[in-house]
């Protein structure tokens, strides 16, 4: 039974941070080379705004902040159940390796598997679902121990020694490509915000709706698997079903995010934190504060990113590791 003070407090806060996303979405829409007034904002919606408006509005900016809203939600909500089924406050899809599995997979169904553009959109996160799954599997059989069960100390070292293996297959991989290809791979690995198109919100979206709805009905078994083996399996938990599915999910989630954002750390580790110390440790509570805090600020680092400098801008992936990693290392110092 959670405390009627605590659904009061939940949902203020998830006000707030509605309100927060969505004026930084404004924001983030009247900033850039093509400028859009503000106040030209709700007629160029509406239908009513010159070609310029409706171009600049509909074809470059909705999608870009939409798909890093979508991305951000999915990589916080990735970052939360990892820390869940691992016990481990500092689990998160980039720092453990599953953004570079899904790295490596993206970079070799790009370099040696051509297919028509269309294809290549929706194939992509399923080339990066596949990547994240096989590295996740791996990390997970080898911080796994009969007899003391995953030990959430080794799955961080075994995560992070994973990505620095799978960052040399990816050299390996473009060392003989073509320059054009490289340039598409290194800015994936910065965190480029590259597909900013209504195709590849398309191609996001549906694995949210699928995958959103089932975590949030999987909160009371996460609430269960932070509790330790024995309690757990007490009050019936199928353990490692349960651990199965969720990680699956976790896995997915990641993948589809990065397929379309580029290799992005951080965002997983520091929502579900916020999110905790504002509400508390409650699944229930805390993982729809987690997934607007990981839109926001995944759409404010781009938009901080875009503006910040001339003509490319400054990629998300570094604006959020910029924050992220000191941030992380607080986090190693206090725990």
């Amino acid at each position: 039974m959670i405390e009627t003070s605590l659904r009061r407090r939940q949902r203020l806060i998830f006000i707030v941070f509605s309100l927060l996303l969505l004026g930084t979405i404004i924001i983030s829409i009247g900033l850039g080379p093509a400028s859009l007034s503000y106040d030209r904002l709700l007629p160029t919606l509406f239908g009513q705004g010159s070609f310029k408006e409706e171009f600049v509005l509909f074809s470059l900016r909705l999608p870009r902040i939409l798909i890093t809203v979508l991305a951000g939600m999915a990589l916080s909500l990735s970052g939360a159940i990892l820390q869940g089924i691992t016990r481990n406050e500092l689990a998160d899809p980039g720092i453990i390796g599953i953004n570079t599995g899904a790295g490596v997979a993206i970079a070799a169904f790009f370099l040696y598997f051509p297919v028509d553009v269309g294809a290549f959109i929706y194939g992509l996160p399923v080339a990066a679902f596949i990547g994240a799954l096989i590295t996740a599997i791996a990390i997970y059989a080898l911080s796994y121990d009969r007899v003391r069960g995953l030990q959430p100390i080794r799955l961080i070292l075994t995560g992070v020694g994973f990505s620095m293996a799978l960052s040399g297959i990816m050299v390996v991989l473009i060392s003989s490509a073509r320059r054009e290809k490289v340039d598409f791979i290194a800015k994936w690995l910065a965190g480029n915000i590259w597909g900013t198109d209504w195709t590849f919100v398309y191609a996001l979206l549906p694995w949210l709706l699928i995958l959103v709805p089932f975590t949030f009905y999987k909160a009371n078994k996460l609430n269960l698997l932070a509790l330790n083996e024995p309690v757990a399996i007490g009050v019936g938990v199928a353990i490692e079903k349960e651990r199965i599915q969720l990680l699956l999910a976790a896995v997915a989630l990641a993948a589809s995010a990065v397929s379309v954002t580029g290799g992005i750390a951080f965002i997983g580790l520091m929502a579900p934190h916020i999110a905790r110390a504002l509400v508390g440790p409650r699944h229930q509570l805390f993982l729809p504060i987690a997934v607007l805090i990981g839109g926001w600020l995944l759409v404010l680092a781009d938009t901080i990113g875009r503006n910040i400098a001339d003509p490319q801008g400054i990629p998300a992936g570094i604006v959020v590791a910029i924050i992220g990693a000191p941030y992380f290392i607080y986090l190693l110092s206090k725990k």
